[in-house]
C-alpha cells in the first residue's frame, strides 16, 4: 500500500482488526472484508452492552452486524484528517491528499494500492467527494468549537 502511518493513503490507514468472542461470534475464523474505523469501537461496544438503548451521537457506527452477520456497517462515508493529510472513502471511491497537496481519486475495488489517480478522468466524482469531505470537516469543526469560528 502507498505511504505509511500519518498518511491517509491505504498504507497509513489499513490495519486489521482481530476480534475473538467464541460465545458471541458463531463463524469462528471468518474474515470480513469491509472498512471500519477506531471511532466505531465505542458505538459497537455500546450496541452490544445496551442494545435497546438509543445511543448518543457518535462519529462512528456500530460494527455489530459486521461481527455477527458479515454485513457491512451502515455508513455514508468515512473521512480522515491527520497532520494535514486528508481523505474520504464512500463505497469503493476514495479521495486522498497529502498536507497542502491536491486531491487524488482512486477506485479501491480495482486499485486497492492506489496506483492510478483518476482525478483527471472523473472530475465530477472527485468534486462530489471533495465537497462531502469539506462538509464533514466544517461540521466537525463547528461541533468541536461549540459553533465558534
Amino acid at each position: 500500500f502507498r505511504r505509511h502511518k500519518t498518511w491517509t493513503h491505504e498504507g497509513g490507514i489499513s490495519t486489521p482488526l482481530i476480534v475473538h468472542w467464541p460465545s458471541g461470534i458463531s463463524d469462528s475464523g471468518a474474515l470480513r472484508d469491509m472498512s471500519g474505523h477506531v471511532v466505531d469501537i465505542v458505538p459497537t461496544l455500546l450496541d452490544f452492552a445496551l442494545p435497546r438503548q438509543k445511543a448518543a451521537t457518535f462519529h462512528g457506527v456500530s460494527l455489530k452486524k459486521a461481527f455477527l452477520q458479515g454485513v457491512a456497517p451502515d455508513r455514508d462515508a468515512l473521512w480522515w484528517l491527520h497532520e494535514g493529510n486528508r481523505a474520504l472513502q464512500r463505497g469503493d471511491w476514495k479521495i486522498s491528499a497529502a498536507s497542502g497537496g491536491p486531491w487524488e481519486l482512486y477506485y479501491l475495488r480495482d486499485d486497492r494500492i492506489e496506483s492510478q489517480d483518476l482525478s483527471g478522468e472523473k472530475p465530477a466524482v472527485l468534486g462530489a467527494l471533495a465537497a462531502l469531505w469539506e462538509s464533514r470537516w466544517l461540521s466537525f469543526k463547528a461541533l468541536a468549537t461549540g459553533g465558534r469560528p
